[in-house]
């Protein structure tokens, strides 16, 4: 089974940065998905950023321009740089996979990732 432990959030202010780490076991990058989902208090879970398994990476519209999602094969973490946060970036982050060979990167179907970290907070003041 796959293991995800997220890591690096934080509070910000607003125009801040910060690098969320995604160390996983159990999951092979480039031959699987993942992706990023956030979550506020009383709202939805939405996804964020996902890569898929040539790499290619996908962003919801919001964040598009700020966010940078990546891995690292080698280590087996996948990493997400926040770059000029804003308040309304506030919620709980979490990692998910999907480890099947012939996973797409979807952002719009949070159930296709099997696997999911616990979350780490960001904060973003104004």
């Amino acid at each position: 089974q796959g293991r995800v432990v997220e890591s690096g959030g934080g509070s910000v202010q607003a125009g801040g940065s910060l690098r969320l780490s995604c160390a996983a076991s159990g999951v092979t990058y480039r031959a699987n998905c993942m992706a990023w989902f956030r979550q506020a208090p009383g709202k939805e879970r939405e996804g964020v950023a996902a890569i898929g398994r040539d790499d290619n990476t996908y962003y919801a519209d919001s964040v598009k321009g700020r966010f940078t999602i990546s891995r690292d094969n080698d280590k087996n973490t996948l990493y997400l740089q926040m770059n000029g946060l804003k308040p309304e970036d506030t919620a709980m982050y979490y990692c998910a996979a999907d480890l099947g060979r012939w996973c797409r990167p979807y952002l719009s179907y949070d159930y296709v990732y099997g696997y999911w970290g616990q979350g780490t907070q960001v904060t973003v003041s104004s």
